[in-house]
């Protein structure tokens, strides 16, 4: 493990200091393994975490290469969108649709690893920038985890920031889709017709099990995906 976990740290210092830019031929799975004096299938590993990471492409037949960072940068990181809107400069405020206990369906349950008619914590909440709807939050939370969820004020804290106070994460999972959203969600973005809306679908983990699965939504004319990648915090 410690050598596998050097050949991935050589591959990041490369890349992260700008030696290798985007594209560029990274070392191949022989070459890493004559290095490091492994098998060649640590050094495989290795590259495919990359790979899994966003960092590098594998293309069989041609190698591995530096990924366009520009386009993996969403993955990431798990930000807090008021963060994100002071940053810009802008407003930002929050407008809570829904806070309230109730008996979790099956598919929520299946993702919060609950059993069906158990309690979850059910909240949706749209983020404003500029008093202009940018987000729809609907999360489900594993109330083991999280029992005083329902009693916290999302006007002046966000799920993100109590949840990181409260149950540190140690995983996170994402998925990303374009999407037409129903009538409701319409409504709580305050969109006079349905557009195309970019759905981002999370779940996070604590030491504990999982603490929640989310549904952000984003009008697709007021959002725009994107971010800074760094390396120097990444870890093997």
């Amino acid at each position: 493990m410690a050598k596998f976990s050097s050949i991935k740290q050589h591959l990041y210092r490369k890349i992260a200091s700008g030696e290798w830019p985007e594209n560029h031929p990274v070392s191949s799975e022989n070459a890493l393994a004559q290095q490091f004096q492994v098998s060649r299938m640590t050094a495989r590993r290795a590259l495919q975490d990359l790979a899994d990471e966003g960092l590098v492409v594998r293309t069989q037949g041609s190698g591995t290469y530096v990924a366009q960072i520009k386009s993996q940068t969403s993955f990431m990181a798990i930000r807090n969108i008021a963060d994100e809107i002071r940053s810009r400069g802008h407003n930002y405020h929050a407008k809570v649709q829904v806070l309230r206990q109730e008996k979790v369906v099956d598919q929520i349950a299946e993702l919060l690893n609950l059993t069906v008619g158990e309690k979850v914590l059910h909240s949706v909440i749209t983020h404003f920038e500029n008093d202009l709807a940018v987000q729809v939050e609907e999360r489900f939370v594993n109330p083991q985890l999280v029992p005083d969820y329902l009693r916290q004020d999302y006007t002046q804290m966000t799920p993100h920031e109590y949840l990181c106070e409260v149950t540190p994460l140690t995983e996170a999972s994402h998925e990303i889709e374009a999407i037409s959203p129903r009538p409701q969600v319409c409504q709580w973005l305050d969109l006079d017709r349905p557009e195309p809306c970019l759905r981002i679908i999370r779940r996070t983990w604590c030491a504990d099990g999982v603490v929640t699965y989310a549904v952000l939504t984003h009008p697709g004319s007021r959002f725009r995906l994107g971010g800074h990648l760094s390396f120097q915090s990444a870890r093997a």
